[in-house]
């Protein structure tokens, strides 16, 4: 079996198949699926979907490409994230690839949210695009992490060097990989999968972006996060049931709420 680490099916181009969507998944064996908020407004919509379905995980927090949304306080994640549905905070971080100017308030809405990751104890779910410097030094700075007695996450979609994953593992983080290590021009990033150990990876489809090979340009689904499994299993040589079965354990390992 495997899990879909990283999801937006609340998003309409995906909410509107969901009965086929749900039976992709079946027919992949991907059992579960974590549905990620982006922002406030849409968080409703992510929650509900956690509830009517008992193999769909929900998330809580604001993207840091969202410029023009309410702005969350550590407060509202926390009152938020006390359902036992929301199994993590975020997705939060840094992206310096799309914004530019100062972006001070993307790093203050960061430390909101490992704020709140400290307090409710749940899980942070990171992006990082061309800002691995800053996210790395304002983790640090906050207490994310089970170095500094915080809670472990992840770095979802992760693109970044092998040096920046290993400050993420040391600071008790997974590293999640995508669809993008599939495509012929992740050199690099495929180099970095290869390197770490089983014991630290997730698998995610970031649906509906990012289709992995053989769909790649195509919309992308739960179900199709077999197929990262599938590359990854060929690109560490190690059998395909290896793959799977550390990830699922690796993903009820760190979001340790799914397992009630």
């Amino acid at each position: 079996m495997y899990i879909d680490s990283h999801c937006h099916i609340n998003f309409p181009e995906l909410a509107a198949r969901m009965p086929e969507i749900l039976a992709r998944m079946a027919e992949n064996k991907v059992s579960h699926a974590l549905c990620v908020s982006v922002d406030l407004p849409e968080f409703p919509s992510v929650l509900a979907l956690a509830e009517q379905y008992p193999h769909i995980y929900a998330s809580v927090g604001v993207h840091p490409d969202y410029e023009d949304t309410p702005e969350p306080t550590v407060a509202q994640l926390v009152e938020l994230a006390d359902h036992p549905k929301v199994i993590a905070i975020g997705e939060t971080g840094l992206d310096y690839y799309r914004l530019e100017g100062d972006l001070e308030w993307q790093r203050e809405r960061f430390r909101t949210h490992i704020r709140a990751s400290r307090e409710t104890r749940k899980p942070l779910i990171i992006h990082t695009r061309s800002a691995s410097e800053d996210t790395i030094r304002i983790m640090r700075e906050e207490g994310a992490g089970t170095d500094k007695g915080g809670v472990a996450g992840v770095m979802h979609c992760f693109t970044e060097s092998l040096e920046v994953a290993e400050a993420a593992i040391g600071m008790g983080f997974y590293i999640s990989f995508s669809g993008i290590v599939t495509f012929k021009s992740a050199k690099d990033l495929q180099a970095v999968a290869k390197a770490l150990p089983l014991d630290r990876i997730l698998i995610e489809t970031d649906s509906p972006y990012l289709a992995p090979v053989p769909f790649r340009g195509k919309m992308n689904e739960p179900g199709y996060v077999a197929h990262v499994a599938e590359y990854l299993a060929t690109l560490k040589d190690v059998p395909l049931r290896e793959i799977a079965d550390r990830t699922t354990e690796n993903f009820f390992n760190l979001f340790k709420a799914a397992r009630t």
